[in-house]
């Protein structure tokens, strides 16, 4: 591991053991992880001992789940699954590529991210928790956020605060799991601890996910700040990564347009 890898694995380490740290994460979707990208991130989780949530490209993403089940990936989520239709074909997706003994493995969870999935909330649940189902939402605040037209200023907002604090409360009665994320730093920690009281698992930065339990700890805020600095380490050490690779042939490619000058030329 190079020295932005070795960072990250001592904060992925000490959240695991003192700040309730249960993965770090990654996704296929918006964030657009590349395999290597994966692979990278899987070492240090691996050497660190947590779990890999990995978001897979759509509800039917059959390519994903395969690098994923390959990869040992602990939890699965899906995004923009907005209707029971949608929910059922991710339900055949993860069946088609998991066995019932592999799933024991596995958390498969679906984003609940939008108004109209929030409206159709209550049949998706009911189709999670029968069999063969899945475990378990994801509230993704920003986007569901926006779906509101209350931008992400809004986002500790009444009526987004409100929504989860419903959606985490059918989830109890369903006996799925509950996790929410969507821009959450020590400004949504009295917000976290609304939805802890009703019904919370984890949560969720954009790199690190946290048991519902970290809460109770008085050190939490400097864990988030932790977060924060993982995936800045991420970031700059994927920038560091791809500029080795755009620098690594600059030497021929101007030997090479030199050469092409004086050819022409002839």
């Amino acid at each position: 591991m190079n020295s932005f890898e070795k960072k990250m694995f001592d904060i992925l380490r000490e959240g695991r053991e003192h700040y309730g740290v249960l993965a770090t994460k990654a996704e296929f979707e918006a964030e657009g992880t590349r395999t290597d990208e994966l692979l990278r991130l899987l070492e240090i989780a691996n050497k660190a001992d947590v779990g890999l949530a990995l978001k897979v490209g759509g509800c039917e993403a059959i390519r994903d789940m395969l690098e994923a089940k390959q990869f040992g990936v602990r939890y699965i989520i899906a995004p923009m699954v907005e209707t029971p239709y949608a929910l059922s074909k991710y339900i055949a997706a993860k069946d088609k590529v998991y066995s019932p003994e592999e799933q024991e493995d596995v958390s498969f969870l679906f984003n609940l991210e939008t108004i109209t999935a929030f409206n159709n909330l209550e049949p998706m649940l009911e189709l999670a928790a029968n069999k063969p189902g899945c475990d378990g939402v994801v509230f993704g605040r920003v986007d569901f956020s926006g779906s509101i037209g209350a931008g992400r200023e809004g986002i500790e907002s009444g009526p987004v605060t409100q929504a989860v604090e419903s959606a985490a409360k059918a989830c109890s009665e369903y006996g799925l799991d509950f996790v929410v994320g969507g821009a959450v730093s020590i400004d949504a920690l009295a917000n976290l601890q609304r939805f802890k009281a009703v019904h919370l698992d984890r949560f969720e930065t954009r790199k690190v996910v946290f048991s519902g339990s970290a809460l109770a700890l008085p050190t939490l805020p400097k864990a988030l700040r932790q977060a924060v600095h993982f995936e800045l380490l991420w970031l700059l050490n994927k920038r560091e990564y791809y500029g080795l690779m755009h620098r690594e042939d600059q030497a021929r490619i101007e030997m090479l347009e030199s050469r092409w000058q004086v050819l022409n030329a002839d």
